[in-house]
């Protein structure tokens, strides 16, 4: 969320700037940066996903147990 939100930010201020754009952006001349950039978010999160999900399961089991010894 926060990747698109930037990019979404990088646009408007492209739009906003006009000739100045190329300067913020940074892009080096890459139509394909903004893309790229979302695309590799996308797989981080994924790969996050993929490997925390265990992980995040034992830790919830763990709060249940204790949730259920203290009643």
């Amino acid at each position: 969320a926060v990747s698109a939100a930037y990019e979404l930010f990088e646009w408007i201020v492209a739009e906003a700037t006009g000739d100045s754009a190329e300067a913020f952006l940074g892009t080096q001349g890459d139509p394909w940066d903004t893309q790229r950039d979302m695309a590799l978010a996308l797989v981080g999160a994924v790969v996050a996903q993929v490997t925390l999900a265990r992980q995040h399961d034992r830790q919830l089991a763990k709060v249940a147990l204790r949730t259920a010894s203290s009643r």
